[in-house]
């Protein structure tokens, strides 16, 4: 079995409270393929019934998967929290990639995926 297809826990960073976006299209995908979902956003209003943590650091335990729905910019921010946290695999979403972002995210060590994440479990956007 492929690694993808064990990994049952997620980070979405840049969850939001907006079903019209992705940040909260990616929660909501996630939970109905059975994964536990951690939300990740300063927002302190529940998502989609969950209780969002302000970084990827504050998730208790092991994190499977990491998607990112940030801008470029902005997720260059929170990688090395992502480095740190030791996730098993690394989404960059459609919008969410720069070559800076992806050459800091290779030299912390991680391996971004640059696709949609929620295509990768078998959703559509």
């Amino acid at each position: 079995m492929s690694d993808s297809a064990r990994a049952r826990t997620v980070a979405v960073i840049g969850a939001s409270g907006d079903p019209a976006k992705y940040g909260n299209k990616a929660v909501r995908a996630y939970l109905r393929q059975g994964w536990t979902v951690y939300p990740i956003t300063p927002m302190p209003d529940p998502i989609e019934g969950l209780t969002p943590f302000r970084s990827i650091l504050d998730v208790p335990g092991d994190i499977d998967r990491a998607t990112i729905y940030l801008p470029p910019e902005i997720g260059i921010r929170v990688l090395s929290e992502i480095a740190r946290k030791g996730v098993g695999e690394f989404y960059v979403n459609p919008g969410a990639e720069s070559d800076a972002l992806l050459e800091e995210a290779r030299r912390l060590g991680l391996d971004p995926i640059v696709a949609c994440s929620i295509v990768a479990i078998g959703e559509r956007p």
